[in-house]
């Protein structure tokens, strides 16, 4: 399946298809431990997680420097996916449970990311500054800027603008409403040609 991910994504270096590659078996490794991922989700990993997670990329590029908080990042995503993406970024990968920052740090280091830190803490108590939050169905979206918008910094790196960037499914409407005209929403299945895309999105809140 790593070869969905080279196709989608053309550029990538030697070094990040090998971290991508291994991501799987390291995965599989600590799934045989902690019910990180169901085992269905298991056997559409490259699938689910992993380009579910480089959606992203599609939207923006983080510029070299860039701070992002992953808030509620469960097992590492879209964290870990978006930091073998970015390298010259810096990815906090922030969860209240300590199991699973148990996960991601060790993912990170088997996977040799240098450029990511977890962060053991509920969002509301984290007090750090970053250029973006992305968050992937940890609350719904009024919710998800109530707890972040004091973490995301105004000035801006490389002309892009900061903000917060939100994995939806589904009907969104009543959920965004209220936000409609300072959003954007890009439909995923644009991006990716996979069923799973046909209802995902990511929505854009420019701050």
């Amino acid at each position: 399946m790593i070869e969905k991910i080279v196709r989608y994504f053309p550029d990538l270096s030697a070094n990040q298809i090998e971290q991508f590659s291994r991501l799987k078996k390291i995965y599989e490794n600590w799934n045989s431990k902690i019910n990180v991922i169901s085992r269905k989700d298991m056997d559409n990993f490259y699938i689910h997680h992993v380009l579910h997670s480089l959606a992203v990329a599609k939207v923006i590029r983080f510029p070299a420097g860039t701070r992002i908080l992953d808030a509620g990042t469960g097992g590492g995503f879209p964290g870990i996916p978006l930091a073998i993406m970015f390298p010259r970024s810096e990815f906090s990968l922030l969860d209240s449970i300590e199991k699973k920052i148990r996960v991601v740090l060790s993912v990170a280091g088997e996977a040799g990311l240098t450029n990511v830190r977890a962060i053991r803490r509920r969002i509301e108590e984290e007090k750090g500054i970053f250029d973006y939050i992305v968050s992937r169905a940890v609350t719904d979206f009024p919710n998800l800027i109530r707890l972040t918008e004091k973490n995301v910094i105004k000035t801006t790196k490389g002309g892009s603008k900061n903000g917060i960037i939100c994995f939806k499914g589904g009907d969104i409407g009543l959920e965004v409403a209220r936000y409609k005209s300072k959003i954007e929403v890009f439909e995923i299945k644009d991006f990716f040609s996979e069923p799973y895309f046909e209802t995902k999105k990511i929505i854009f809140l420019a701050l």
